[in-house]
C-alpha cells in the first residue's frame, strides 16, 4: 500500500497542566488539569494532514503500556495509514506540557518507545517512504532514523527540525522545505557551524538558504511565517485570534502544509491556508483534539 504523505516521527501521550503562570526554578504551584491525550510531532503533523484529506501513513512506535491508547486515540480516527506502527517493549513516549493563562506553554518530552525508530527499523518499512511522494520528518526520533529515512525518500522531503537535534548535515539539506521557527532557525545554523544571536526571520531564513537549504519556511506565531524560495522572501500573514492553548500549533500549521503541497498548490499558498490552521488549532485546548477537518470553518486574515 503506498500513501501521498508518509511521516516518520514520535507518538507521545501528552499529561497535560494548566497554571496561571508559569514556575520559576524552584518554586511549586498549584495547577489544574492532570489529563492525557495524543501527542508526539509525528503523530500530530501526521493527524492535522490526515483530517484535512490527505493520504497519509505513520512510520513510528509506542509502547505496551496504558499510555499507548491515549497516544493512538486521533492517529486512529483520522483514517492515517498504521500499518507501520510497532508496539515495542517499554513505556510510550511521554510530554509533560504546563499552559499558562495566556497561553504559553512548555513541553518536556521523555521519548520512550520512540527512541526505537532508529535506522534498523526504518529499514523495514524501507518500500513505504521510497514510494512516499512527501517524506515529513521531525526531530523526535533518533538521528539515525531520520537520516536514514531521508536516504531513502525519493520524493519531496519536508523537514520540521524541532526539537533541533543533531542530525547529518547531507541529510538534513534535502529538506524542501526546512520548517523551523525562529528559534529553530538559529540552531541549525548553528549545527552548521554558523552560529547566529540574530532573532530577525527574513534575516535568518536568508542565512539558511545561503546554507544551501532549496527553501525554508520559518513560523513566527502570532506574527505569521516567512517562505523563502527562489522567488525570494514572501511574508505570511496570520489570523488574529485568542489564544487559548498554542500546544501542537505549529504541528497543525506543519501537517496542513504537506496536505496542500500533496494536492500541488505552490509553498506560499500551502503556507497561507497552513496558518488559518494553526490559528484554528491554538483556540482550543490540547493538540491533536484542537485540529480542524475539511468540515471546519478556519478564521480568516483580516
Amino acid at each position: 500500500m503506498t500513501s501521498t504523505v508518509v511521516v516518520v516521527g514520535s507518538i507521545n501521550a501528552d499529561l497535560t497542566t494548566n497554571v496561571q503562570r508559569h514556575p520559576h526554578p524552584g518554586e511549586t504551584l498549584m495547577g489544574t488539569g492532570g489529563t492525557v491525550s495524543a501527542g508526539g510531532k509525528g503523530a500530530n503533523q501526521a493527524v492535522a494532514a490526515a483530517l484535512l484529506g490527505a493520504d497519509v501513513a505513520m512510520v513510528g512506535a509506542v509502547g505496551q503500556d496504558p499510555m499507548a491508547e491515549d497516544a493512538l486515540k486521533h492517529l486512529r480516527a483520522s483514517g492515517a495509514d498504521m500499518s507501520a506502527v510497532a508496539a515495542v517493549d517499554g513505556p510510550t513516549g511521554l510530554a509533560v506540557i504546563t499552559v499558562s493563562a495566556d497561553g504559553e506553554n512548555t513541553i518536556i518530552v521523555v521519548p520512550g518507545a520512540n527512541a526505537t525508530v532508529d535506522a534498523e527499523y526504518v529499514d523495514e518499512h524501507a518500500e513505504l517512504i521510497a514510494d512516499a511522494e512527501i517524506l515529513l520528518l521531525q526531530g523526535e526520533i533518533p538521528a539515525g532514523g531520520f537520516e536514514r529515512a531521508v536516504e531513502l525518500a525519493t520524493g519531496r522531503v519536508v523537514v520540521n527540525l524541532a526539537p533541533v537535534v543533531p542530525v547529518g548535515v547531507e541529510q538534513l539539506k534535502k529538506a524542501d522545505p526546512l520548517m523551523v521557527n525562529e528559534h529553530e532557525g538559529a540552531l541549525v545554523l548553528g549545527l552548521l557551524g554558523e552560529p547566529t544571536e540574530e532573532t530577525d526571520p527574513q534575516k535568518l531564513v536568508t542565512a539558511l538558504l545561503k546554507q544551501g537549504f532549496p527553501t525554508v519556511v520559518m513560523t513566527v506565531g502570532a506574527d505569521g511565517a516567512v517562505v523563502g524560495d527562489e522567488n525570494g522572501l514572501t511574508e505570511i500573514p496570520t489570523p488574529v485570534i485568542d489564544a487559548v492553548d498554542t500546544t501542537g500549533a505549529g504541528d497543525a500549521f506543519a501537517g496542513a502544509f504537506v496536505a496542500k503541497l500533496a494536492e500541488g498548490q505552490s509553498m506560499v499558498d500551502a503556507a497561507r491556508f497552513a496558518a488559518r490552521v494553526g490559528a484554528f488549532a491554538a483556540t482550543r485546548p490540547g493538540a491533536q483534539a484542537s485540529y480542524p477537518t475539511t468540515d471546519d470553518v478556519l478564521p480568516d486574515v483580516k
